[in-house]
């Protein structure tokens, strides 16, 4: 499985029944792909648009069917159109369960950058402060690396979306939350080690204890060697 998809997978795992959620542009979009089974939430787009499906099949895509960045998508039985004020209402009123964004960088303390691309020129930020102080979780999914430096820094270069730290990020190497402001490493993906994950990471990482209890439950075993990294690398 690529990457992108990787992301996109882990990311609908946490999902429920009954969420309204946001995708956001690139990455984001493909979370509509791996609804689980027998799950079934309402996805809104912030050009006004409860119900989207996943990403059109080559040839079945409508013009005038897009999310806020233009990419076509599909409407699902009962879905709901409006124009963009009550969409952002929603938003801004805080009656979006999550958010999936994608990141530029996040820094340790979880505070995302995602709008400004150094050498382009941008519109502006789009819906994406409005997406991350609205609402009640927010997920980012993004590579880990670009062009070899790490995404997750000890401090944001770029503008920063918003002061509000994000809840997950989900890279194609691993799941980092943020309890107590501390960038922490909940989950490697399948067959990525700590040390990888700490090695392609510029923030300084704090193992949780889940997550230790798993890599010595491992080692005991012989399935893995116990990394020689503390807690708090």
């Amino acid at each position: 499985m690529d990457a992108q998809s990787l992301i996109a997978k882990r990311i609908a795992q946490e999902l429920r029944n009954g969420m309204l959620v946001n995708l956001g542009i690139g990455v984001p979009t493909l979370v509509a792909n791996f609804v689980p089974k027998n799950t079934h939430v309402f996805f809104q787009s912030e050009n006004g648009l409860i119900g989207t499906g996943p990403v059109p099949e080559p040839g079945m895509a409508l013009p005038w069917l897009t999310d806020a960045g233009g990419k076509p998508v599909t409407a699902l039985p009962g879905a709901s159109t409006f124009d963009s004020a009550m969409s952002f209402g929603l938003i801004r009123g805080g009656h979006l369960d999550l958010t999936v964004l994608g990141g530029l960088q996040v820094d340790q303390h979880g505070r995302l950058a995602n709008w400004m691309v150094p050498g382009k020129m941008v519109p502006g930020m789009g819906g994406a402060m409005d997406l991350v102080a609205g609402a009640k979780r927010v997920i980012v999914a993004m590579h880990h690396t670009a062009k070899g430096r790490s995404k997750i820094v000890r401090e944001c270069s770029l503008p920063l979306t918003s002061d509000r730290p994000v809840d997950l990020v989900v890279t194609e190497l691993a799941v980092i939350g943020f309890p107590d402001g501390r960038a922490t490493l909940l989950e490697t993906q399948n067959g990525v080690t700590v040390e990888e994950v700490v090695a392609a990471t510029e923030a300084e990482l704090t193992i949780s204890p889940e997550l230790s209890k798993s890599i010595t439950s491992m080692a005991a075993s012989g399935a893995v060697e116990t990394p020689s990294t503390g807690e708090a690398i």
